[in-house]
């Protein structure tokens, strides 16, 4: 090729030098592939090319820049595979995927891990989440040990280091092991450490400690009795399950399918998956979504036939999923004995959506008695709030 000059261009032919060059290079790696190809027959697939004279652009990204990616990945994955198919792309993404920064952002849907897929790797993973400083995965697998690995030391102190962040379930969930003494003995109910952690939870918003709370108060338990103040505090849950609901199912408000009043009051309570609280004020809701953990703990003990343990028994609230410590450690039905709970909140939960149907006068056994007086009384009206 000429200028306007009339002069030779020399650098077309060290374009042309270049352009052979690569052709040979290209030659060469043809060559080595194939030689690769018949040592491992299964070799991944050739990604999208990435190289630019031979320089791979992904490995000139800063790690900042990367783990910022991954952070924001992590903190808005909703499922597992989401963030778990990036990490096996390359070695430098698994490597950097398991940083404590990105680890700590993890949501609560990667956390979702389920009882049937349960294994080493997953335990290794909550517990290295947990290690960054994730709270929900201290939560997650607190809850774990405690309850299906009976590891009851560290599951308790994981839920403390949850809850030290006011993370409200964990508060909760600590709560309840105080009032019922679990991985203990009787002697070690400790009923004002529980209300202290549970009106903590309340504060923060919890709305089964919000109920537990306003319980506690009506009966008096754990706490000197107020009986208006325990009422206002459960009126307060419904009214915040309410405006849940409303803001998560805005189409509720068009088709109107929530609001159904009935003047037979026995006709109110409709079974199925609807809120049962809030059918006092007439209104038939979907139920709150179930936390991973606690459908974990009822995946993992309905996969064992249903039973913790000899004697031993869980919760009939289907949302929650704990399981009895020790022999008769959860409060039962006073009429028939055939239902028992970790809490007033479930106890209050299950009776409006299927007991209170169900629940018929029993006789009990003779040892029961001295169990039996320390329940609450489940086949009342007062428990409706």
């Amino acid at each position: 090729m000429r200028t306007r000059r009339g002069v030779c261009c020399k650098e077309v032919k060290m374009c042309e030098k270049k352009r052979i060059v690569v052709k040979r290079r290209r030659r060469n790696v043809a060559a080595d592939d194939d030689d690769i190809q018949t040592i491992c027959p299964k070799r991944c697939k050739a990604s999208p090319a990435t190289t630019v004279g031979g320089i791979d652009l992904f490995e000139l990204l800063p790690d900042d820049l990367v783990l910022s990616i991954l952070s924001k990945l992590s903190s808005t994955a909703t499922c597992p595979s989401d963030f778990f198919n990036a990490l096996i792309t390359c070695k430098r993404l698994n490597g950097l995927g398991q940083n404590s920064q990105v680890l700590s952002k993890a949501s609560p849907k990667i956390l979702a891990v389920k009882a049937q897929n349960w294994s080493e790797y997953a335990h290794r993973f909550l517990k290295q989440c947990a290690d960054a400083g994730n709270v929900e995965a201290c939560y997650t697998l607190g809850m774990i040990r405690f309850y299906c690995l009976q590891n009851r030391g560290s599951g308790a102190s994981l839920m403390a280091k949850a809850a030290i962040t006011c993370h409200a379930p964990a508060l909760y969930s600590l709560a309840v092991i105080q009032f019922n003494g679990s991985g203990g003995s009787k002697n070690d109910k400790d009923l004002r450490a529980g209300v202290a952690l549970c009106a903590r939870a309340a504060f923060l918003g919890h709305l089964d400690a919000i109920r537990e709370l306003g319980h506690c108060l009506q009966d008096g338990y754990g706490v000197r009795q107020n009986v208006a103040e325990g009422r206002r505090f459960l009126v307060q849950a419904n009214a915040r399950e309410l405006a849940a609901v409303l803001s998560t199912t805005p189409s509720a408000l068009v088709s109107g399918s929530w609001l159904t009043w009935n003047p037979l009051r026995h006709h109110r309570h409709v079974s199925g998956t609807c809120c049962p609280l809030l059918s006092d004020f007439g209104c038939d809701v979907p139920a709150p979504e179930v936390h991973p953990a606690s459908r974990f703990l009822t995946d993992w003990f309905a996969a064992r036939g249903g039973e913790p343990g000899p004697e031993l028994r869980l919760c009939s609230h289907a949302g929650c999923g704990r399981p009895e410590t020790r022999r008769h450690e959860f409060r039962r039905c006073s009429v028939c004995s055939a239902v028992n709970y970790c809490s007033r909140a479930c106890q209050a939960l299950d009776w409006k959506r299927r007991h209170k149907a169900d629940c018929t006068p029993a006789e009990r056994l003779p040892d029961e008695d001295e169990e039996v007086n320390g329940n609450f009384n489940v086949g009342v009206e007062a428990v409706e709030g």
